[in-house]
């Protein structure tokens, strides 16, 4: 993506926030790409938008929660309306404040959503996706790397694609055969126990 159109969508995704919530509610607005977020993969912007919420932790967490039942429609909006960008945006909600010494960070609803279809339901819904199972992995810089490597190249079209992918081809390896097999064998003899 271009940086003029980068800054146009960015600067649009500011508005609706500022459109849809009290000045007083929230700190700033965040915009971020592929290369300044771990979560973000390549053609995706995370928009994280920071609510001003003070105290501990739990504090925190309550005011999020009540900032979320206050303004629902709010939320649902933005989400909707972001839906329609050129671009996939994921939709961070995030406590703000600085985490207490030991605090594993602050509170964050995640809405995801971006173009097309939004799981097995929606109208044109893929019904392979739709029976796929989400798994969450926690991957290093590495890894992330590979996996962005595999969507740059074009191989795939998202992280999941790619993890797809790469499982795939470990599956058409022999030694994954005789893997299964021993597995079998084993799983055999603890039945005999």
């Amino acid at each position: 993506m271009e940086q003029a159109e980068l800054a146009r969508i960015k600067e649009q995704i500011e508005q609706e926030v500022r459109e849809r919530f009290p000045p007083a509610a929230v700190a700033r607005v965040e915009v971020l790409e592929h290369n300044e977020a771990p979560e973000v993969e390549p053609g995706q912007l995370l928009a994280r938008i920071v609510f001003d919420a003070q105290g501990d932790l739990e504090e925190r967490g309550r005011q999020m929660e009540a900032a979320h039942d206050q303004h629902r429609e709010a939320f649902r909006e933005l989400r909707k309306e972001l839906n329609k960008y050129p671009v996939n945006v994921l939709l961070q909600f995030v406590a703000g404040g600085p985490p207490e010494p030991g605090e594993p960070g602050v509170p964050i609803f995640q809405l995801m959503g971006g173009p097309g279809p939004r799981g097995p339901e929606g109208p044109g819904c893929d019904p392979v996706t739709a029976a796929l199972t989400p798994v969450m992995a926690r991957l290093g810089a590495e890894d992330l790397e590979t996996l962005d490597t595999l969507i740059t190249a074009g191989i795939a079209t998202s992280r999941a694609d790619a993890v797809r992918w790469t499982l795939a081809r470990i599956r058409e390896r022999p030694a994954y055969q005789q893997l299964r097999a021993h597995t079998r064998q084993i799983e055999d003899l603890k039945s005999q126990f």
